[in-house]
């Protein structure tokens, strides 16, 4: 079983190899001669959720034969904890990391058990950034000092954490590079919010082996940038943070 934390959506074209492996997980987990079932959790701010499930669902059933459990955000209605029960593989998407977090929060334990009891988790984006137990859900300033663009502060202010999934160690940010919330994830250690975080690149990701598992693999085409508080900083923006980075096949954590 694996977690894998994606810094960006889904792109089967130029990254497929994330859909590879989750896809080879699930079936292995459900075992010869079965269909695995995979939950699909997807929300669109713009129109009906239904309409970004394909982005999801599609490069799966173009791999295995499985059936696709759609769980709709944005609906006003509460997540049936019963689609996750018996599922061989969950897939949280991205887009609005606020709304994930509220959509899912009632059924956290639920995908919580479900993971730790061996089924493979793949978030992508917002769904990665949920899946810390201390998850960074948007903001873009520390103190009133920015650090990082307001159009990556998901409608906050200030950075907020919130009680996110529990399946990693270590505070998750996403669209590394190519945002520049490096320096939002550096900026939240620096100053004490958080201990550990990763910022994750587009076309990248991280694979725990375990719930909670203190080192990970990176793959894909980018950079996993693993930032850790230093001893002696402070409680503002002056404090210290390490930086390390890590590419495709090297190990990182711990």
């Amino acid at each position: 079983m694996s977690i894998f934390l994606v810094g960006a959506g889904p792109d089967p074209e130029s990254f497929p190899e994330v859909f590879d492996r989750f896809a080879a997980e699930a079936q292995l987990g459900a075992g010869p001669g079965r269909r695995p079932r995979i939950a699909v959790v997807v929300h669109d701010s713009g129109g009906a959720p239904i309409t970004r499930l394909p982005e999801y669902a599609g490069p799966l059933q173009e791999r295995i034969a499985c059936d696709v459990v759609p769980v709709l955000l944005g609906k006003g209605d509460p997540v049936d904890h019963a689609a996750f029960a018996g599922a061989d593989g969950v897939v949280v998407g991205g887009g609005l990391t606020p709304a994930y977090w509220k959509g899912i929060a009632e059924a956290g334990h639920a995908i919580r058990d479900t993971v730790a009891g061996g089924v493979p988790y793949l978030g992508f984006s917002a769904g990665a950034m949920v899946a810390p137990g201390r998850a960074l859900i948007g903001g873009y300033r520390i103190n009133g000092i920015e650090v990082c663009g307001e159009e990556c502060s998901e409608g906050l202010v200030d950075l907020e954490f919130r009680p996110g999934l529990g399946i990693a160690p270590f505070a998750v940010d996403v669209h590394a590079a190519q945002a520049g919330t490096l320096s939002r994830a550096t900026g939240a250690v620096a100053a004490g919010l958080v201990d550990h975080a990763v910022a994750i690149d587009e076309g990248t990701a991280i694979i725990l082996a375990a719930v909670d598992a203190g080192d990970y693999t990176v793959i894909g085409a980018g950079t996993c940038w693993d930032i850790r508080g230093r001893a002696g900083r402070g409680p503002g923006l002056g404090g210290g943070a390490a930086v390390v980075t890590a590419r495709t096949a090297e190990r990182a954590g711990n």
